[in-house]
């Protein structure tokens, strides 16, 4: 195994760390990058792992805020009322996960053409929705509506799509359901952690025959790179974007999208 493919471990990791709860779809990201650099793992062993790195940075930055929900779930009904309300959005996501698994894998998952698609379409629509959005009535993740909580999940089930974006989708559904920026993309991180752990659980199940752990060490260098980065975007993307809205990862994602199908087009 040669420097190189610990360094493309490494970038992949960064990236999936820095997109995962970016609107701009990480497995986008990593689909597009791994194809272009012609990295490979069996099973996608490498690219389900590093999630976990994700997964781990959420939980730890949330672990205060987490804990205090847990505790006070005997006697909050507020507290009852916010876990119920992850719940239900989290549920469209099991049923639309499970029955289209391994059309999503096998098909949508090997057509990055679909994937760049996906990236300009889904920044177009963030970028209208940036600018459009109705006017503001939750300011709070934890008490919206529960009607609301349930129509951000039907939006995350757009995510089963490469290139859509889980955090891109449920930031739109939340902001056309009248939250705000800032507390829609705080949604979308307490949303990611039952959607990636179940995700991630799941992908390991349905590989389990042939999931390979010889690229260990390319592994570990992905998760690392991953957790690290993820909780840098984790800390500081509520403050960007209550000052700076999402436009410019709506242009990002069009950049991306664009460069992928003039790299397609070439060959690549």
């Amino acid at each position: 195994m040669d420097a190189g493919t610990y360094v493309e471990a490494t970038v992949l990791g960064l990236v999936e760390g820095l997109t995962e709860f970016l609107p701009v779809s990480s497995t986008g990201h990593i689909l597009l990058l791994g194809h272009f650099l012609g990295f490979e793992s069996k099973g996608k062993t490498f690219e389900v792992l590093i999630q976990l790195g994700a997964i781990l940075a959420i939980l730890t930055v949330y672990a205060q805020r987490l804990i205090a929900i847990a505790l006070a779930l005997p006697t909050s009904p507020a507290a009852r009322r916010f876990v119920f309300g992850v719940l239900l959005a989290f549920l469209p996501a099991v049923f639309a996960g499970v029955l289209l698994h391994d059309i999503i894998k096998n098909v949508f998952f090997e057509s990055p053409r679909l994937i760049c698609i996906s990236l300009i379409l889904g920044g177009i629509v963030l970028l209208v929705i940036d600018k459009k959005a109705p006017e503001p009535a939750y300011f709070d993740a934890t008490t919206y509506p529960l009607k609301t909580y349930f129509i951000i999940g039907l939006f995350q089930c757009l995510a089963m799509i490469p290139g859509t974006s889980r955090s891109g989708s449920t930031i739109v559904g939340a902001m056309l359901m009248k939250a705000d920026k800032r507390s829609a993309a705080e949604f979308s991180f307490f949303l990611a952690i039952p959607t990636m752990a179940g995700a991630f659980a799941y992908d390991l199940y349905k590989n389990r025959d042939i999931l390979s752990f010889d690229d260990a060490s390319l592994i570990v260098i992905g998760f690392i790179a991953a957790f690290i980065t993820a909780i840098i975007v984790v800390r500081r993307l509520l403050d960007f974007v209550s000052r700076h809205g999402y436009g410019i990862f709506a242009w990002w994602r069009i950049a991306v999208g664009i460069a992928g199908l003039i790299g397609l087009s070439m060959g690549f």
